[in-house]
């Protein structure tokens, strides 16, 4: 994946006044994803997070790319430091834009709105409410399964 660009005013509120911004950073993806990733480091500095560890799948790094960059304040993620087993298949990602529900989205990737659960599972640990995703927001793209 590499350095992955997000936007950078719109996201989860994490970060406040005087908090240390990679330590919020590393105990979101430790609450997010347990311990899914051995030996997690974060740094934080200029809009920049950047992730090293070991993660159990390529699922879990781009899910660890995904929470860290939809944190606002951060405009991008390299993730060269976060190890992870070869992806079985390259993964889509898709930026929410204004009007977007995740069955739009799922009408769009996979031509039936009612796939929209694909979307919310592949995504859970970023989307806490399918209702309430916002524009800006990065989201996974998984394949179908035939």
């Amino acid at each position: 994946m590499g350095l992955i660009d997000f936007l950078k005013d719109v996201g989860a509120n994490v970060f406040g006044a005087g908090k240390d911004e990679a330590k919020e950073v590393e105990k979101l993806l430790k609450t997010d994803l347990g311990d899914k990733i051995k030996n997690l480091q974060v740094t934080f500095k200029d809009g920049v997070i950047t992730l090293a560890g070991e993660c159990d799948s390529h699922a879990t790094k781009e899910k660890a790319v995904l929470l860290a960059g939809n944190i606002k304040g951060v405009a991008k993620v390299e993730d060269g430091g976060l190890k992870a087993p070869a992806p079985v298949e390259e993964t889509e990602y898709y930026t929410v834009v204004k009007g977007d529900s995740l069955s739009k989205i799922a009408k769009k990737y996979y031509a039936n709105a009612n796939k929209w659960p694909t979307l919310f599972e592949a995504n859970k640990e970023v989307i806490k409410n399918p209702d309430l995703i916002y524009p800006g927001q990065k989201l996974r793209i998984p394949k179908l399964n035939k």
